[in-house]
């Protein structure tokens, strides 16, 4: 029995002894095939990781020659020579002379004569004088021997034109070819509308433009006199030109013009690019918008902000791209399995094995480690381990606190009371230090703090003084149509996205860049290709910056007008749009060059020009990104962001359109300034993704905490936003609308009549009487019998009548 019991206990022994010799060698067979995944894995996100940061500086626009360039397109090539033919028939016929030979008064003597053929009545003579016109502010290209000459002779012609007037008188001229009805009916009749039906608007759109953002840019160079005339100039882009109506409400008409359909073959990118330049120089670009922006501050007694977006994001790196999902999935169906197989803890090594590979690295040269170490680049200089931002609280903020937690400690609230501290423990002292030391008070609180005193107190506080700024004239020339602007806007938006498939009813933005007779070799189309897209994507660009530098100077202004502008893009449907844009391969659409340098001009015009073959059309500079590409879409994530911002119910549009994929699909792209506008879109709507997206998405939770600015009280991560009820949403926006159409009818409907109550009352009984009484004809054909009865019949006792009235 005995034996038995010692033979059943061997057996379990035995058995264990042969189970742990199996699983070894499944472990010796298995662990190469981890080891050899888990290497790959890691080589393929290191090939990902290590792609450069990309070198992209934002600012205004692109470099003047790139701007300039991108006004045509490669259709037009053919019309330089034709303008320098105009312009040296008639200046040769009478000076044998060059241009740039002549002095300054003759050159305006000339000017002034090519003005009087552009006012003529005939066509033909017009467009010929415009075309003379068009090559000066192109600057005279053919007696100029590199690019820099041209720029020089350029900026030297548009000052001269400036000053005779040139520009005034192209401006009478847009308006008048705008509403020329003979060439919209003829290209309404046509079945394909082609580039030939818009060159007599193509021309004096070019010359407009050429002299906007010449004139636009500063240089050192300029003389006092210049300088002066660039501020002028800047002022009266945004006085009435044509009439009543700005250049920019001109322009603006035109767009809506061209979308409704009555005018299909306006040169519409030319027009936004134009529309774009006029309010850039005339509003203000970046540094005017900060120096603005410190002015209205110091005038409300606040603050200076100390932080600007674009000069941190420059010392920012960008984050590497987060895993994708298959990545992700991959990786923890391994830790999984490891775990599984209980090889969790390192293994002793096989020594013969170990000799084995140890031999073969010999042979082959080295492992795939040493190989990665040799050729990764000198290591990067540390980054400062700080936070780049200062954080911020609201005064709101601070206001729920302080009553949350004197509820919780006391047991009773005080209405607008942030000092007193009675009854709460010295951690929540302290935690209110904190928070004063941090409020941030916008111009947006303050702006709304003075509507409200005004609705509250109409006669006290009713008058109010509102300084003729150009965003204060630009506002009130398109309050009457900016919904019908902004539909329009994002209508050609739409057409230009990449996204966007080819529809029967929407508006044909190719006008302008398609010829009359389409390519029939292989090469013309090619060049036709990129010219397509490369057209798109300048519409593209010139609208994401237009709708950008709209919103910030409005909401510089009042907080109002740009609310007005914010609401009528959403009920336009601007945010499903901007997600359609980016639901995309982004990084294909940024480092996608659709440009031909040998053909862009001036290159085109300046010198022995190549013959353009199909390795010339690939040819290109050696930067791994296009820039309009890229300031596209950053310009797209801040106008996202800005509508957004504190806006509960919007923020909810951004997860019902599921954009989180796609956000996070645009941080591949690494860029600092782009991914911090993208984290800012996740991270507002976080807190409605659920636990399991927080969870599985970490390391973007991570660049959301190093790359965005902290709100002290901000429960971003977790979900506990109070102010994120679902149903009052709709009221929100309601409410919202509400305040801002009583601001717009307050501020600036004259024809709606006011109170009664506070009108004022005439008490003049000179006036009074001599006012005209409307009388009836019945009260006239009575009015003896009435005065019969009324008056003469009837007794009345004066003195009884004043003795009533004194003991009344």
């Amino acid at each position: 029995m005995c034996n038995l019991m010692v033979f059943s206990l061997k057996i379990p022994a035995v058995m264990e002894v042969q189970m742990a010799g199996g699983l070894a060698a499944k472990r010796g067979g298995g662990l190469p095939k981890l080891r050899e995944l888990l290497r790959r894995q890691r080589r393929d996100s290191d090939s990902q990781n290590d792609s450069p940061d990309l070198e992209f500086e934002y600012d205004d626009a692109n470099k003047y020659t790139q701007e300039i360039a991108e006004l045509y397109s490669y259709t037009e090539e053919p019309e330089f020579a034709l303008c320098q033919k105009c312009f040296e028939e008639d200046f040769h016929s009478y000076i044998k002379e060059k241009w740039t030979q002549l002095s300054p008064d003759r050159q305006r003597m000339h000017i002034l004569r090519l003005l009087n053929s552009v006012e003529s009545a005939k066509r033909e003579q017009r467009m010929k004088s415009a075309r003379a016109v068009l090559y000066l502010a192109q600057g005279c290209f053919s007696e100029c021997s590199s690019e820099e000459e041209q720029v020089k002779r350029a900026r030297e012609n548009c000052f001269l034109l400036y000053e005779c007037s040139v520009f005034n008188t192209f401006v009478e001229l847009l308006s008048m070819e705008a509403e020329n009805s003979v060439a919209a009916s003829t290209a309404l009749r046509k079945p394909a509308v082609s580039i030939v039906d818009s060159t007599d608007l193509r021309i004096v759109l070019s010359v407009l433009y050429i002299m906007i953002e010449t004139l636009r840019m500063d240089s050192d160079q300029d003389s006092d006199k210049q300088k002066h005339q660039r501020e002028i100039f800047k002022t009266e882009l945004g006085q009435p030109v044509c009439g009543e109506d700005s250049l920019a409400i001109v322009l603006f008409n035109m767009v809506t013009k061209f979308c409704s359909g009555h005018a299909p073959h306006f040169p519409i990118k030319k027009i936004l690019l134009l529309l774009w330049k006029t309010l850039l120089f005339s509003l203000g670009g970046i540094n005017e918008y900060k120096l603005m922006k410190q002015q209205a501050r110091k005038a409300a007694d606040l603050d200076a902000v100390k932080e600007d977006t674009i000069q941190v994001t420059k010392t920012m790196r960008a984050s590497s791209p987060p895993a994708s999902s298959g990545d992700g999935l991959q990786e923890r169906r391994t830790r999984g399995s490891l775990r599984r197989n209980g090889i969790d803890e390192p293994m002793p090594e096989d020594p013969d094995r170990r000799e084995e590979e140890s031999k073969e690295e010999q042979l082959n040269g080295g492992s795939e480690e040493e190989e990665e170490n040799s050729s990764q680049p000198p290591p990067t200089p540390r980054e400062h381990k700080a936070l780049p931002w200062t954080p911020k609280v609201r005064q709101k903020d601070l206001d729920v606190f302080l009553d949350h937690t004197r509820r919780k400690f006391v047991g009773f609230q005080v209405q607008s009371d942030s000092d007193t501290l009675a009854g709460l423990p010295q951690p929540i002292h302290e935690g209110v230090h904190v928070l004063k030391k941090h409020v941030y008070v916008s111009l947006a609180e303050i702006q709304i703090k003075q509507e409200e005193q005004i609705n509250k107190n109409p006669i006290s506080k009713g008058e109010e003084n509102i300084p003729a700024t150009a965003t204060e004239l630009l506002y009130q020339a398109v309050l009457p149509n900016l919904p019908q602007y902004m539909i329009s806007l994002l209508k050609i938006l739409l057409a230009a996205a990449p996204t966007s498939k080819a529809k029967t009813d929407s508006i044909n933005i190719l006008a302008d860049v398609l010829p009359e007779e389409m390519p029939i070799t292989v090469l013309q189309s090619m060049k036709l290709g990129v010219d397509v897209n490369r057209h798109k994507e300048v519409i593209v660009k010139s609208i994401s910056a237009l709708l950008l530098l709209l919103l910030k100077h409005f909401k510089l202004n009042h907080v109002y007008q740009f609310e007005f502008m914010s609401q009528h893009l959403v009920f336009a449907n601007c945010i499903p749009l901007v997600l359609k844009f980016f639901n995309q391969n982004i990084m294909a659409y940024i480092s996608t060059k659709n440009s031909i340098n040998v053909i862009d001009f001036p290159l085109c015009v300046i010198g022995d020009q190549p013959e353009l073959t199909a390795e010339s059309l690939e040819a290109g500079d050696t930067i791994p990104y296009c820039w309009r590409n890229l300031f596209s879409c950053i310009n797209l994530l801040r106008i996202l962001n800005k509508l957004t911002k504190w806006k509960h119910s919007r923020t909810m549009m951004l997860v019902v359109f599921k954009s989180a994929p796609i956000l996070k699909r645009a941080l591949k792209v690494k860029q600092a300034m782009m991914q911090v506008y993208v984290l800012k879109l996740l991270k507002v709507q976080t807190k409605y993704l659920g636990r399991q997206w927080r969870k599985s998405n970490m390391k973007t939770m991570s660049a959301i905490y190093q790359k965005v600015r902290h709100r002290l009280n901000d429960d971003w991560a977790y979900g506990n936003d109070m102010d994120a009820r679902p149903w009052d949403f709709q009221a929100e926006e309601c409410a919202l609308r509400a305040c801002v159409d009583r601001f717009n009818t307050r501020r600036y409907d004259q024809c709606t009549p006011k109170d009664p109550e506070y009108q004022p009352v005439d008490n003049n009984p000179q006036s009074v009487l001599s006012q005209k009484m409307e009388l009836s004809e019945e009260f006239q054909r009575f009015y003896e019998v009435w005065l019969d009865r009324e008056v003469f019949t009837t007794q009345i006792n004066w003195d009884l009548l004043l003795k009533d009235k004194i003991c009344t």
